[in-house]
């Protein structure tokens, strides 16, 4: 029954991270950015056999491929995505097309790694991919919201031409 829940909130959470890709959305470096990639550490801690017994150092070595991938993964997503400040101070992004690169990329490697323990022998649980989709939620949300505090300093302090905002001029004595 684990096993079917753990592929259920993967498929969830793939399902409303692509949903919202490539849709704008708005950044809000405030909010509780961290608290997904928290409860899927939480549900991949909670599994007994993260680690296979009978093939530990293999499977450990998995283990941190995989996580390392995931950060990776993060990182090359969210500098792929494009982020924007309005003049009202709001902060914008949206995946690139680059970013279905790195996630085709990463969902390749993945995939290679699972083949490649498979073929040694080792036991691999959902466990290892619910830590590595939150290294990857958790990267990009973190680098996200850093860059969407710079882009809000730097839509603030460029109030000059162009700004978006109306003065009223009044008559010039000559």
């Amino acid at each position: 029954m684990s096993g079917l829940v753990d592929a259920s909130v993967i498929v969830l959470v793939a399902v409303v991270v692509t949903a919202r890709q490539f849709r704008a959305y708005r950044i809000d470096s405030e909010r509780r950015w961290w608290l997904l990639p928290v409860l899927l550490v939480v549900l991949a801690l909670r599994e007994p056999g993260m680690i296979d017994a009978h093939h530990p150092t293999a499977s450990a070595l998995l283990l941190g491929a995989e996580l390392l991938v995931g950060l990776v993964t993060g990182a090359g997503w969210a500098w792929t995505t494009h982020v924007w400040a309005e003049p009202d101070g709001t902060v914008w992004s949206r995946s690139s097309a680059a970013s279905i690169a790195v996630w085709a990329v990463g969902i390749g490697l993945r995939a290679g790694f699972f083949a490649l323990g498979t073929a040694v022998g080792v036991h691999q649980d959902s466990a290892a991919l619910l830590l590595g989709l939150a290294g990857t939620l958790l990267v990009r949300a973190g680098i996200l919201a850093r860059r969407g505090r710079s882009s809000r300093r730097g839509a603030a302090s460029s109030g000059a031409y162009g700004d978006g905002t109306t003065r009223a001029m009044g008559r010039e004595h000559v």
